[in-house]
C-alpha cells in the first residue's frame, strides 16, 4: 500500500561525470545510480520529495550537477551538500557560495573518516560548524558510535546550529553492541538542537542475516529519547543496497515504528522532513 512520504537521505553518482575515489571500495553499488535509478528500483514506492546528501565529490561541482538533476527530477526538494567545515576562511567562503543555491538547506563534513575520535571537538571545526548555524544551514553529522562523546561536545558548544544525526551515531548493532551508544544517545536527545535519522541501520548490521527484530531495540531507544517528533526517515539509497534493495528497508522502517500512532508516522515519514530541511515552501 502506498502512501506519502519524504526520504531524507538519498545519493546520487555517475562516476562519468565526476570521481567518487571511495566507490572502488565497494564494487557492488559502484555503478551509475541517479533518479533512473532510483525511479527503476523503487518503481511506484517512490518518495514524494528526497533530499540529497552529498556523496564526497567535489563539492561544488556536486551541488551543480544535482541542480541540474532537479530540474528534470521536481522530487528532488533539497541538498545537504559537503563543506569541509574545518578550513577557516575557506569554509567560509563556501557557505557564502551557498547562498546562490536555494536548494542547498545543509552541509555535511562526514566524520566517521576521521582518526581521532575527538575530531568533531576541535575548536577550528567548532568555529566552522558555528558559521554553518550563522549562514541558515543545517549539519548533518555522520560518525560512528565511538565518536559521540565528541560531537555531543560539538553540540554543545553549538547552541545556534540544527543538527541532524545520520543513521543514529552508527551503533555497533552488528556486534549487538548496546553500550554505552544508548547512554551516548540519550545526552544527544537531551539537547534540542538535534534531530535524528532513522536510516543506514541495515548496512551497520550484517548485510546477509540481519533482521528486523535485530535493528528493533535501536530503533525503541532513539524513539524513547528523542520521540517521534524528532526522527526523520532515510533510505540511504544506493549505500543500503548493500544490504537491503530500497522497498525493503521502506518497508522494515515502516513496520518497526508501527505501534506509533498514525499521526506520528506521519511525523517521522513525512512532516519532519518539513521542518528540518525547511521545505515547506519549496516544490
Amino acid at each position: 500500500m502506498n502512501f506519502p512520504y519524504i526520504d531524507t537521505h538519498v545519493h546520487f553518482w555517475d562516476q562519468k561525470v565526476m570521481p567518487y575515489p571511495w566507490l572502488v571500495e565497494v564494487p557492488a553499488i559502484a555503478g551509475r545510480h541517479t533518479p533512473a535509478e532510483l525511479r527503476e528500483e523503487a518503481g511506484a514506492r517512490l518518495p514524494d520529495r528526497i533530499v540529497f546528501v552529498e556523496c564526497g565529490a567535489p563539492w561544488l561541482d556536486e551541488v551543480r550537477w544535482v541542480e541540474q538533476l532537479a530540474a528534470t527530477e521536481p522530487r528532488i526538494a533539497g541538498i545537504v551538500a559537503k563543506c569541509m567545515v574545518n578550513e577557516g576562511d575557506a569554509t567560509l567562503g563556501h557557505l557564502a557560495e551557498f547562498k546562490k543555491h536555494p536548494l542547498v538547506r545543509g552541509v555535511r563534513h562526514l566524520v566517521q573518516h576521521e582518526p581521532d575520535a575527538d575530531f568533531a571537538a576541535r575548536p577550528e571545526f567548532i568555529a566552522g560548524v558555528r558559521a554553518v548555524g550563522a549562514a541558515g544551514l543545517s549539519f548533518d553529522l555522520c560518525c560512528f558510535h565511538h565518536q559521540l562523546p565528541a560531537v555531543i561536545r560539538l553540540v554543545r558548544a553549538c547552541p545556534d546550529t540544527r543538527f541532524i544525526l545520520d543513521h543514529f551515531g552508527k551503533p555497533g548493532i552488528r556486534a549487538g553492541l548496546l553500550d554505552p551508544w544508548r547512554a551516548h544517545i540519550a545526552e544527544l536527545a537531551s539537547l534540542p538542537s538535534v534531530d535524528c535519522k532513522l536510516s543506514g541501520l541495515v548496512t551497520e548490521a550484517d548485510h546477509a542475516a540481519w533482521t528486523p527484530a535485530g535493528l528493533k531495540p535501536y530503533v525503541e531507544h532513539v524513539l524513547a529519547t528523542f520521540g517521534p517528533g524528532r526522527l526523520l526517515f532515510g533510505g540511504d539509497w544506493p549505500v543500503a543496497k548493500l544490504a537491503a534493495p530500497y522497498a525493503r528497508w521502506l518497508d522494515t522502517a515502516r513496520d518497526l515504528v508501527s505501534p506509533l500512532s498514525a499521526d506520528e508516522q506521519d511525523a517521522i515519514f513525512r512532516r519532519n522532513a518539513l521542518r528540518v530541511y525547511r521545505l515547506e515552501n519549496n516544490k
